[in-house]
């Protein structure tokens, strides 16, 4: 059985260089397949969920060519079917973007009921409805879901709740669409903002990612042709912050965006953490006990949700003597 052998009580020390965000990776990934040509991605975290996307693409028609563990260059110019493997897009939850995907490129797309962790209820009926009001037909059945439409068309879309998967699925069904589609209320996440500009390298005109407004005007074609590199993990960033002061530490991290760590780093510093921002590298050292703190997730620019376990171990070694005053 595999383990991991934790020794504790030794402060972090040095620094690290952190990954290419997984969320965004996981939609950049099926965007590939809106390119009718080749493109290459660097930058993409070596983790189970890219592998598995990447075998989902080749069984669709794609070519991959590993560079390294880090960048692959991939060919969508000929896909060959639009249905995917139910057992690989059951694996992970980010599975459902193929639907945007092939929806937008090949007018239908048959995608197994994503899976994913099980963190309460997470329906899909946002995207459904993206899909729908685009001019799309939508059916769920034998644990699989089936879009199909002759055309799509730009239209308004109102989000009922701030969904990051439906905010980039329905870009992605819209990026090739007829005429202009506009997403209000959008969620504003920093993997939304690198969805978007991914796209619009490769030939798409999308505008407003990282507001609560996006808009898409349709173009006939994304031709690729050139590489793109993956925004840095805010979360894993996140994660190293909190290990230091945990630790009573002092790491700092490169290759991050410190922008986008701006509610982590204010927590940090409300339990008594030093923080030195660089811009694209950030140190955190604590040398005593944190101080307590009161944690709500929000949408972004909020705190974010995939933090809140760490918070949680965080502030269970808070100083006590602030809980008797």
């Amino acid at each position: 059985m595999e383990k991991l052998v934790i020794t504790g009580g030794t402060p972090l020390k040095g620094e690290v260089q952190i990954s290419g965000a997984k969320n965004a990776a996981v939609a950049i990934l099926p965007a590939t397949l809106l390119i009718n040509g080749i493109c290459t991605i660097n930058n993409l975290p070596n983790i189970s969920d890219v592998k598995i996307y990447c075998e989902i693409l080749e069984t669709l028609g794609a070519k991959i060519i590993w560079n390294s563990k880090h960048e692959i260059t991939i060919d969508t110019s000929n896909i060959t079917t639009t249905e995917a493997s139910l057992e690989l897009t059951s694996k992970f939850r980010a599975s459902y973007y193929l639907l945007g995907s092939l929806l937008s490129r090949m007018g239908t797309a048959t995608v197994g009921m994503p899976g994913g962790c099980k963190l309460g209820a997470r329906p899909i009926d946002q995207h459904i409805k993206g899909f729908e009001a685009l001019g799309a037909n939508v059916e769920t059945t034998g644990g699989k879901i089936v879009a199909k439409a002759k055309k799509l068309t730009g239209t308004s879309i109102y989000m009922d709740i701030t969904s990051v998967g439906a905010t980039i699925n329905v870009m992605l069904a819209s990026v090739l669409a007829d005429g202009v589609t506009i997403i209000d209320n959008a969620a504003k996440e920093p993997h939304i903002v690198d969805v978007a500009n991914f796209l619009n390298t490769m030939g798409a005109d999308i505008r407003g990612a990282g507001t609560d407004t996006i808009k898409v005007t349709g173009v006939k074609e994304l031709k690729g042709g050139t590489s793109y590199s993956v925004v840095p993990d805010q979360i894993e960033a996140g994660t190293f912050m909190v290990a230091a002061v945990a630790s009573k530490g002092d790491v700092t991290l490169k290759n991050c965006i410190t922008k986008h760590l701006e509610s982590i780093t204010a927590k940090m510093l409300e339990v008594g953490a030093m923080v030195e921002d660089y811009g694209d590298s950030i140190r955190v050292y604590m040398n005593k006990r944190p101080s307590k703190a009161n944690i709500k997730t929000l949408p972004y620019p909020g705190f974010p949700t995939d933090m809140q376990s760490q918070m949680g171990v965080l502030l269970s070694i808070a100083d006590r003597k602030q809980y008797n005053k």
